[in-house]
């Protein structure tokens, strides 16, 4: 599927609204007890960003933006400034210890990055597809490693030149971007007075 590796434009991005979700089949047993049957492993966010509209030039750039994407059509990456970083909340400076992805076998080059997300004593791990070039850092048994690995921004793949030791943990921090589509073929935008206007804008995270 298309994919541009472009940001959506920062004040509308900024706006947006939304989170996680998952989807989940209730069935009811003719005793009332229910089975539930989890469909996905990962989460899918799903955002609204009709609060980012500030200014005309906010306007014009999701025109560009909506234009340029053809509805639908195109992926992109947003910014979820509720959970943008590796550190625990989410939102501060990630370091290269925060994210436990993997350990050393001795000859596994290949590790994705991934975020941990835990609560009582249940753990889900979230893949990263999209880190942000230039914001990702490497660990290995507790020591960064400045040189020695390449990350595909594309993927969240992080290659080693040589394979990490056997039982060595390898860590890593990182600022990432969520891969996501418009959820609608037509914008509806309501010009509200000469400089502000409202528009629904729902968006989708995609599979990459």
């Amino acid at each position: 599927m298309p994919f541009d590796d472009i940001l959506l434009p920062l004040r509308v991005g900024f706006g947006a609204h939304g989170g996680p979700s998952f989807s989940t089949r209730i069935v009811t047993l003719d005793n009332g007890a229910e089975q539930r049957l989890q469909d996905w492993s990962q989460a899918r966010r799903r955002f609204d960003a009709r609060t980012g509209l500030h200014r005309p030039a906010d306007i014009a750039a999701l025109l560009a933006f909506f234009h340029a994407r053809a509805g639908r059509a195109r992926g992109f990456r947003l910014r979820d400034w509720t959970d943008w970083t590796s550190a625990a909340d989410g939102v501060s400076s990630p370091a290269f210890s925060d994210q436990n992805i993997g350990t050393g076998s001795g000859a596994t080059k290949i590790f994705q990055l991934r975020k941990r997300y835990a609560s009582g004593g249940v753990i889900h791990d979230r893949d990263i597809r999209k880190p942000v070039a230039g914001r990702v850092w490497i660990g290995l048994g507790g020591a960064a490693q400045a040189s020695g690995w390449t990350v595909d921004n594309a993927t969240g793949l992080v290659t080693f030149a040589a394979a990490p030791g056997a039982g060595v943990a390898v860590t890593a921090g990182f600022e990432f971007d969520v891969p996501c589509r418009f959820d609608t073929d037509q914008l509806n935008i309501r010009a509200d007075d000469l400089r502000l206007a409202s528009a629904e804008i729902p968006l989708i995270e995609i599979r990459v």
